[in-house]
């Protein structure tokens, strides 16, 4: 299951930053992930991706979004976030290190790190804007090849 952080703005220009939870399960395939053809993000029973607490910011303020990641390991994940009508937009990810990659339109807007000691991950997003309001997702890809292997048919 993966839980959802909703930041909507209004129009007072305050973005309120929510928390909800997916009960289900769900598989959705990204296309034109930078690296992949697609990566799909599904849950598994026994894993779970636990989102920060509500918040509430300005236009201009920055926040950090975090997920407590339960059962897998912190390695190859992503953010990615749906605006209101949208689809899916992917956000960026980290590796098992410390490397992370980011859509081109998006690079200098988002960082992501993580928390080994914690089991965290953390979505940074500087000078929020109104049109940041989006649902935020963190996810596992399910692709567990080692990206520098080329996929052989």
């Amino acid at each position: 299951m993966f839980l959802l952080a909703l930041i909507s703005g209004e129009l007072t220009g305050v973005i309120s930053v929510q928390c909800r939870r997916e009960e289900r399960g769900c598989a959705t395939w990204l296309e034109g992930h930078s690296n992949l053809n697609s990566v799909c993000f599904s849950a598994v029973q026994g894993q779970s991706l636990t989102s920060s607490e509500p918040v509430v910011k300005k236009p201009g303020e920055s926040v950090i979004l975090s997920c407590t990641v339960s059962g897998l390991p912190l390695s190859w994940l992503h953010w990615i976030r749906q605006k209101p009508g949208k689809g899916l937009e992917w956000i960026g990810r980290i590796d098992s290190g410390t490397g992370t990659i980011f859509a081109q339109s998006l690079q200098g807007q988002f960082t992501i790190t993580k928390d080994r000691s914690k089991n965290q991950l953390y979505l940074e997003v500087k000078s929020l804007k109104t049109k940041d309001s989006a649902v935020y997702y963190c996810a596992r890809d399910t692709v567990t090849q080692d990206p520098a292997v080329p996929y052989k048919n």
